[in-house]
């Protein structure tokens, strides 16, 4: 796929065939993210493949996460962007991904190496997700496991000196959703020209 065409087809995949995903292509993904651009070239992430009994655990997590941030849905339904049962179904396993993987940086006491960490392992993880997506596959950036923190680190035996960044399964899509429009598709409100 032409870079362009990859940037274009990158979706938000919550619905994955159970295909196992050869292992050669996961390092080539993570291979991707590990060449991103990083503040002062300190490439600070590390990244965790969950797969078996652990992804298992982390979805059950993941579910209770979403039916206690649901529960309003139904009432406010515009504010879902798909229905309470299937938001949390897609929780309690993933979407059915046969792997999840968890980004990290280093924890920093320095506020401002912090910051530039957690920015330079966002770069990582857009890399991935348009690896994934050229290779045939999908992913989904998320942030909602990190609701109960505490449960991942013990989970996952994350030390307190890592910071959890962001989560995505990752998988075979089995299906790929229409694009959702851009806010500004003509760029006249986001762009500014200074000179």
């Amino acid at each position: 796929m032409e870079f362009f065409e990859v940037i274009n087809k990158r979706r938000s995949i919550r619905k994955f065939k159970p295909d196992p995903i050869p292992k050669e292509d996961i390092l080539k993904i993570l291979d991707a993210a590990n060449w991103a651009p990083s503040a002062l070239n300190l490439q600070p992430w590390e990244f965790l493949v969950v797969t078996g009994n652990k992804k298992n655990m982390l979805g059950s997590n993941y579910g209770k996460i979403v039916d206690h941030y649901t529960k309003d849905w139904d009432a406010a339904p515009d504010k879902a962007f798909m229905p309470r049962q299937e938001f949390i179904q897609f929780a309690n396993i993933y979407g059915g991904a046969p792997a999840v993987i968890i980004v990290l940086v280093e924890a920093h006491k320095d506020p401002k190496y912090q910051k530039a960490f957690i920015e330079s392992a966002s770069a990582a993880m857009e890399n991935m997700l348009l690896a994934a997506t050229a290779l045939g596959l999908g992913g989904c950036w998320m942030t909602g496991p990190l609701d109960d923190e505490q449960y991942l680190r013990e989970v996952l035996s994350v030390p307190d000196d890592r910071e959890i960044v962001a989560i995505s399964p990752l998988g075979y899509p089995m299906l790929i959703p229409d694009a959702r429009p851009r806010l500004d598709p003509d760029l006249t409100r986001k762009v500014r020209w200074l000179e």
